[in-house]
């Protein structure tokens, strides 16, 4: 056997992950948020992309989800003109309260009558299910125009908090206060202080280690903590639960001997030794029931009205709308802006004696231009058609409420519509559905099973709802968890008791023995 080197001919096959692919996947993850900075952005780095109004909202009827063809093209192929040959023939014949007018989403409907026709996408099929109209269930009340064509009017519901300055941190509020009420040393203790106050409201360091850091002596430091203690929140730069409490029951003047004594003995108010408070406090039933009741309404973290994050509005990415009996899917086109290829400017760019340089270069931005269209068209078709899906596995919720939410896998949509699994997850990952009930994530309706009669299954959700539903509206007497089994069981569920005590902590409600002490302190 010769030992020398040769050159061998192999064809294999092999998965290659190219750049595009990569692309279209990164794009089906993002939320309707995200894929608008994301084509803002390559917008500004490609000349030949541009981007127009959208032609109009895609959706789709979920009866028909099963005929939906991702193939077919969202976006015409023109040259840069916003709008079709057809719909510029139609442009000056048209009806505002007509379906086919474009809307850039659910919201903009509000008024218009949709008892009319449902057109070719509802008359598909058997009714999905009724609910009631969506109309402005993402609207503004009150705003707009003048019908005149005047200055702008305000109505009662504005929401003028909008323009509210942010939130001071509880820090800064300290400060603010230490500033205007104290001045010389005990100012710089006090700040210091300050310094170490946890966002709950505590002081975070000890007293004493924080004197020897500073070279001032334990009186001192107690001084500057009274003055500390003095400021807004009440019970702000306690070093304890018991201390913040009395802070505040001093506050409302209503730190008595009884109540130091209460206030003194927490544990027991925890474990519910009420006799033993009776005799520690002095007083009879109805006096220890007073001061529980009082106990319950100081804050045990006055702190935590400050420096919270502001809330973040969601932009829904899919709207579900009712329509003659059923429903119809829609993508939010208001964060879709509609990408066009410019033609003339590439063919300017192309002319005769351009470079070779020139020329390859316009060939990758028309190219690269050509592939992001083609991604945000399968892109849009594709959560089009997962969420068609999950609207007909799950009708009975949008119908009924979340008692009827069945349990649901990723694997089972996929299977459906006949897509990957990973893919479904990309669809459904930081997305939301804004329909009649509400605003969802669409992770909401994949929920694990349980057993039930029909053989379906039940999901967690509706186990959990039928749960809270049941101890709502328990009265006088507490529902136990064997209980709690019996009456699930009558409705359907066959549950063990330890899932039944699971399923009520996970919503946040004690056990019997915690919810009745919790009404016999008057809660």
């Amino acid at each position: 056997m010769a030992l020398s080197p040769r050159l061998d001919l192999r064809q294999s096959q092999s998965l290659v992950m190219t750049p595009q692919l990569q692309q279209a996947i990164k794009l089906l993850a993002l939320s309707s948020a995200e894929i608008e900075a994301y084509v803002l952005d390559a917008v500004e780095k490609n000349p030949l992309l541009e981007t127009a109004e959208a032609d109009g909202p895609v959706s789709l009827d979920p009866r028909s989800a099963s005929n939906f063809d991702l193939s077919d093209p969202i976006f015409p192929p023109s040259g840069g003109e916003a709008a079709s040959d057809v719909a510029a023939e139609n442009a000056l014949d048209i009806d505002l309260n007509h379906e086919n007018f474009h809307q850039d989403s659910a919201s903009d409907r509000a008024g218009s009558d949709r008892a009319g026709s449902g057109g070719a996408e509802s008359g598909v099929g058997e009714t999905l299910g009724s609910m009631g109209s969506a109309d402005g269930m993402l609207g503004l009340s009150g705003g707009g125009a003048a019908p005149g064509g005047g200055a702008q009017e305000w109505g009662d519901d504005f929401d003028f908090d909008r323009f509210a300055a942010a939130d001071m941190s509880l820090r800064d509020h300290l400060l603010v206060q230490a500033g205007a009420a104290l001045s010389g040393r005990i100012l710089l203790l006090v700040r210091q202080l300050i310094e170490h106050i946890e966002n709950t409201g505590y002081l975070g360091i000890d007293l004493l280690a924080l004197a020897h850091r500073l070279g001032a002596s334990l009186p001192e430091m107690e001084a500057a903590l009274g003055q500390l203690q003095r400021f807004d929140p009440t019970g702000v730069g306690a070093r304890d639960l018991a201390e913040c409490i009395a802070l505040q029951a001093k506050e409302a003047d209503r730190y008595d001997p009884a109540m130091a004594r209460l206030i003194g003995n927490l544990d027991l108010v925890a474990r519910g030794g009420f006799d033993q408070l009776k005799r520690l406090c002095r007083v009879d039933e109805e006096d220890l029931r007073d001061m529980l009741i009082e106990l319950r309404r100081y804050d045990p973290k006055p702190g935590c009205h400050f420096g919270e994050e502001t809330a973040q509005a969601v932009t829904p990415d899919i709207f579900l709308i009712e329509r003659d009996g059923g429903w119809i899917v829609e993508l939010n086109s208001a964060n879709l802006p509609r990408l066009l290829v410019n033609h003339s400017y590439a063919a300017e760019l192309g002319i005769d004696g351009a470079d070779k340089a020139a020329k390859e270069w316009l060939n990758e931005a028309l190219t690269d231009a050509n592939w992001l269209i083609k991604a945000m068209d399968q892109r849009q078709r594709t959560i089009i058609k997962v969420v068609a899906e999950i609207v007909k596995q799950q009708d009975r919720f949008f119908r009924d409420g979340v008692a009827f939410l069945r349990p649901l896998t990723l694997r089972q949509v996929a299977e459906a519509i006949d897509m990957h699994e990973s893919t479904v997850s990309r669809v459904t990952s930081n997305k939301y559905i804004s329909c009649p009930r509400g605003l969802f994530e669409l992770k909401f309706f994949f929920t694990s099973g349980v057993g039930s009669d029909d053989g379906e299954g039940a999901s967690a959700q509706a186990v959990k709802s039928h749960i809270k539903a049941l101890i709502d509206g328990e009265g006088v007497k507490i529902l136990s968890d064997d209980k709690l089994v019996d009456l699930l069981k009558a409705k359907g569920f066959d549950l063990a008791r330890r899932t039944v005590a699971k399923y009520r902590e996970a919503i946040g409600i004690g056990s019997s023995v915690q919810r009745r002490r919790t009404k016999k302190m008057g809660g």
